[in-house]
């Protein structure tokens, strides 16, 4: 019975989520990078993670790039009831003290013009650009995780595409 137990414990902690690495740059620490894993022919995905800034100014993501595809900093906005993505010119603030989560459905890296669709559990550098921490290049696995903002498969996205607005366009 012993052994049993201590079988099934020991599996059962093998089976815990693997947590990315916190990465630090400046008084920045980013945290759970993501990319929604797509089919072979979508051409767009979109870019998720959290960012706290320990300093006491504030910083700002200005914007985004990668060498597979074109990057935008976007966010979700409800236009005359319709949720549709906006550029975000100005970057994102990450004010001092506080955290920002870029996550399905509100602020998010927008990829576009990919040549071959993001296959689950493949990698991709993405380089961030922020007006105080400089450029700091993240790697962001491809996953399928489920919106957590979205409700009976309602459309977030405002294109039309898959539930999290980051497919095929």
């Amino acid at each position: 019975m012993f052994k049993t137990l201590a079988l099934a414990v020991t599996l059962g902690m093998t089976a815990l989520p693997v947590f990315a690495e916190h990465i630090t740059a400046g008084e920045l620490t980013i945290s759970d990078p993501w990319v929604r894993a797509t089919t072979s022919v979508a051409r767009s995905s979109g870019g998720f993670l959290t960012v706290h800034n320990h300093g006491t100014v504030d910083d700002r993501l200005l914007s985004a790039s990668a060498d597979f595809a074109m990057v935008q900093v976007h966010e979700t906005v409800q236009v005359d009831g319709v949720n549709r993505m906006q550029e975000q010119t100005d970057g994102i603030v990450i004010p001092a003290g506080e955290s920002v989560t870029l996550a399905p459905g509100g602020y998010h890296l927008m990829l576009m013009g990919l040549e071959h669709g993001l296959e689950m559990g493949s990698e991709q550098d993405v380089t961030l650009h922020f007006e105080q921490a400089g450029d700091v290049t993240v790697v962001f696995e491809a996953e399928m995780r489920r919106p957590t903002d979205q409700a009976d498969g309602e459309d977030i996205s405002g294109h039309g595409s898959d539930a999290d607005g980051h497919g095929d366009h």
